[in-house]
């Protein structure tokens, strides 16, 4: 069995409404420092044994149901459960 672990953002020439608010947030309470924030998401999917090449069911998984490729980017990470 794999888990793999998917990590979604907006692609950087997307505004980040989200983001932004947080960041002028953090801004606001004292952490001036910060100069960027964005939000994405994360996901954990457990694929199990399969003669299939698992890169191949996760890029599929992505680009068909997981993100919108338009405005989206995803990296992913394999790992063995």
């Amino acid at each position: 069995m794999k888990k793999v672990k998917i990590y979604v953002t907006l692609k950087e020439s997307i505004l980040d409404p989200q983001g932004s608010a947080v960041q002028g947030s953090l801004q606001k309470i004292g952490y001036g420092e910060v100069n960027d924030v964005r939000i994405g998401k994360y996901l954990e999917v457990e694929i199990g044994d399969t003669a299939r090449d698992v890169d191949a069911i996760v890029k599929e998984m992505c680009e068909k149901v997981l993100t919108n490729t338009v405005i989206e980017k995803y990296r992913y990470e394999i790992e063995e459960a």
